[in-house]
């Protein structure tokens, strides 16, 4: 006989607290492990092709392994050692905002009054490029060296070509196993709902995850070449934190097309087809994403709302850290994908439809069947 409700209620509740209270006491030892998983998650498909192509598990893993020593652990350092060199000298660069305040402040000045005929205080321009350099003087030291904190902790030599790596290996060997394992675990009652909502929430995982981050891998490398063709100043980390959030529809190209064209005006003023080059950069990086490379590699849709995205990675950031960041897309899949089975069954229930149940019923088709996510 199936659990009442309110049992299944307590129980599911007591392995969310479980779950949340493991985070948060133990987020530095669990980010290997979880970092770890994510990576494994994201290479099982390629090992399930080369199994498809006749070669073991093993061998498989192997292959991967051998490919990401090689190839893939060369370009991080390379590209963790470029960003920390760069992300340095673009606050620094920032910071001295405060020494060309007053060139800057007249020179806009002169500029407004020549285009536009518009006499605008170049007192008021010094003052607000003042007020900026000051911030990102107080505030670009402690950022830079949690952001560089954080790099070094995650890519030491321990915790990343040991303790990562193997995990990896043994997650990858075990991968089926581990699935058929948790399968034969499920209530049997529920099992069949279990595996449908299980089946879901991969396909969110697997669009977003695998499919924007291969978006973001490409936007990024696009922005970075593309501004350090231009000769832009720090284009390389520019076009990585473009690409880094350009899973949020407008947000990457937006922030970084912003800091982009700022430091071309202070590094290309008066040549202004390099200014208006950088601007067309991030124009055509956005017709690409948009009617290339998502509708492609994405899809219409995954199920994941901007605004869930940004509320997730800003609540489990400030609670849980780095762990955190790295858990919130795939527990905002999780959670939106259980808030439209819950939906569902309320449409479907005595509650929504009334007592003369004249409303239809609505079945549940899976993430897509809210185009407009959670």
């Amino acid at each position: 006989m199936a659990l009442p409700v309110e049992s299944q209620v307590k129980y599911w509740g007591i392995a969310a607290a479980v779950l949340i209270l493991t985070l948060w006491l133990l987020g530095n030892i669990l980010l290997p492990f979880v970092l770890g998983a994510a990576i494994a998650y994201l290479l099982d498909p390629l090992a399930d092709r080369l199994e498809a192509r006749g070669l073991s598990r093993g061998a498989a893993v192997a292959v991967l392994s051998l490919v990401f020593v090689l190839v893939a652990v060369p370009i991080l350092i390379v590209v963790v050692l470029t960003l920390a060199r760069q992300t340095e000298q673009l606050i620094g660069f920032l910071s001295g905002i405060i020494d060309r305040a007053p060139t800057l402040g007249q020179n806009f000045a002169d500029w407004t009054n020549r285009v536009f005929g518009v006499t605008v205080d170049p007192a008021m321009i010094q003052d607000a490029l003042t007020k900026v350099g000051e911030f990102v003087q107080s505030r670009g030291g402690e950022l830079a060296s949690s952001v560089l904190s954080a790099a070094g902790g995650l890519l030491n030599v321990v915790v990343f070509f040991v303790l990562v790596p193997v995990i990896v290996i043994y997650l990858l060997l075990d991968w089926d196993r581990m699935i058929a394992r948790i399968d034969d675990l499920l209530p049997r009652d529920h099992a069949p709902t279990i595996r449908q909502i299980g089946r879901d929430i991969d396909k969110t995982l697997a669009g977003f995850i695998r499919g924007q981050g291969t978006v973001c891998l490409i936007q990024g490398t696009f922005y970075a070449i593309a501004l350090g063709l231009v000769g832009l100043n720090f284009g390389f980390v520019i076009g990585a934190f473009a690409g880094l959030i350009s899973f949020i529809p407008y947000v990457g190209a937006l922030l970084g097309g912003a800091l982009a064209i700022g430091v071309a005006l202070f590094q290309f003023w008066g040549e202004w087809w390099w200014i208006v080059a950088v601007a067309v950069i991030f124009q055509v990086g956005q017709v690409v994403e948009g009617n290339i490379l998502t509708p492609n590699l994405v899809g219409s849709s995954v199920g994941l709302h901007p605004v869930w995205l940004l509320f997730a990675l800003s609540a489990f950031g400030a609670l849980f850290g780095f762990l955190g960041l790295l858990v919130a897309v795939p527990l905002a899949a999780v959670v939106g994908v259980l808030v439209r089975f819950a939906v569902d069954r309320y449409k479907d229930g005595q509650l929504y439809r009334g007592t003369s149940g004249r409303a239809p019923p609505h079945d549940y088709d899976g993430p897509d069947d809210d185009p407009r996510g959670v």
